[in-house]
């Protein structure tokens, strides 16, 4: 398993990153361009605030882990100002989109665009010691703990008191971005915060019964049998599980890294397409059609996602089904979503037959994340292993 820590790497530094140095980058207006096609030509230049935060994370962690690059600093220090700038409203809560100018497009209704900020200032605020950014992502993660049983809001379009789910993407992320700001809120806040959200995603979301993680539940943590209440997004369970092994590893709480280990191969094993190979992006719990038309596609974060926590099973325990697990992913996915014409960023949506369905290698959902923290993480977690 250790060799694939060089190609990881490689890839990483040779192929992706470039990409997005050599593309992305708004010299103009700040911050970055992230609609691009196959050969990096801009195709939209409206900014999406979730996607430009998690540039100016990854350029920062790049610094921070890999090189003291003053270029990949320059690159994560240029989307920070752009959006310290135009990001926000005058309540602090971050838009969704601007124009490449940086005008407002698109209200703050999804809490996501506060979460990557709040990610994105904290990393930066750890090679950078400009006070302004870890306040900034202070504030704003206290203003995503206030918002977490209503995160949209006044956004909301769901008729109060009917059907009242709590959608599982939020403790998810709050999984890994507690953590991520430990620096800044100490120890005992992120023990405070991660012990809640752990028992959720573990207890609440999981269901025990099937081995399945549902992505969203009633108010009160029950089952709901409804398009939202039955559906299953594999993907999302599975990078949950990565998260959680961090923090049990964090607690030093064993249980809880080999439960989520547990339940990262039953979410593999069930969301397995054994026709086509490759990971369904959605599903019924109780094998229904879903209201998603994309549902058979295999999308790019899904896939490389399992590859980091299948390494990071393997560097655990030396489990020989992940290792197995692991080359199979691996193969599928370096096989079917990396663009061995062009180079650079990877392909992002396939069908179910793993053809290229969207020739984009950035869009409204796609950006400079996915992929090179997957390589970074699979790098740096196997280089160790044994």
């Amino acid at each position: 398993m250790k060799h694939y820590a060089e190609i990881y790497k490689n890839e990483l530094l040779n192929k992706v990153i470039p990409f997005w140095e050599d593309h992305a980058i708004d010299h103009e207006f700040g911050g970055y361009f992230t609609c691009l096609d196959a050969k990096g030509e801009v195709y939209d230049t409206d900014k999406f605030i979730w996607l430009q935060a998690r540039q100016i994370w990854l350029f920062s962690t790049l610094y921070q882990t890999v090189q003291k690059s003053e270029k990949w600093k320059a690159i994560a220090k240029s989307g920070a100002d752009f959006l310290e700038k135009n990001g926000r409203d005058p309540h602090g809560n971050w838009y969704f989109s601007l124009n490449r100018k940086g005008e407002p497009l698109v209200q703050p209704y999804n809490i996501f665009s506060d979460c990557f900020a709040a990610m994105a200032f904290g990393k930066l605020s750890e090679i950078d010691a400009r006070q302004t950014y870890a306040t900034i992502a202070k504030d704003t993660f206290e203003t995503i703990l206030k918002r977490q049983d209503h995160p949209k809001g006044s956004y909301s379009k769901i008729y109060p008191g009917t059907r009242n789910l709590q959608n599982f993407a939020l403790p998810m992320i709050l999984c890994n971005l507690t953590l991520e700001l430990e620096p800044l809120l100490g120890s005992e806040r992120v023990s405070e915060v991660t012990d809640s959200v752990i028992d959720l995603v573990m207890n609440t979301f999981y269901d025990e019964a099937s081995g399945l993680v549902l992505e969203n539940v009633s108010d009160t943590g029950a089952f709901v049998d409804s398009f939202e209440g039955r559906l299953l997004n594999p993907g999302h369970a599975i990078e949950a599980m990565w998260f959680i092994m961090n923090l049990g590893i964090r607690k030093n709480d064993l249980q809880l890294v080999e439960k989520a280990e547990k339940i990262m191969f039953q979410q593999l094993e069930h969301g397995w397409d054994d026709t086509y190979g490759g990971i369904f992006y959605f599903m019924d719990i109780k094998g229904h059609p879903t209201q998603q038309l994309e549902h058979d596609q295999k999308l790019w974060w899904v896939h490389l996602e399992t590859l980091v926590a299948l390494a990071k099973t393997y560097a655990y325990n030396q489990n020989p089904k992940a290792a197995q697990w692991f080359k199979k992913v691996h193969e599928y996915t370096w096989n079917h979503f990396r663009d061995r014409e062009n180079g650079g960023e990877w392909f992002g949506y396939l069908n179910r037959q793993g053809e290229v369905h969207l020739s984009l290698k950035g869009g409204k959902w796609k950006g400079c994340f996915h992929v090179p923290r997957a390589l970074l993480e699979v790098w740096k977690t196997l280089e160790h292993s044994l």
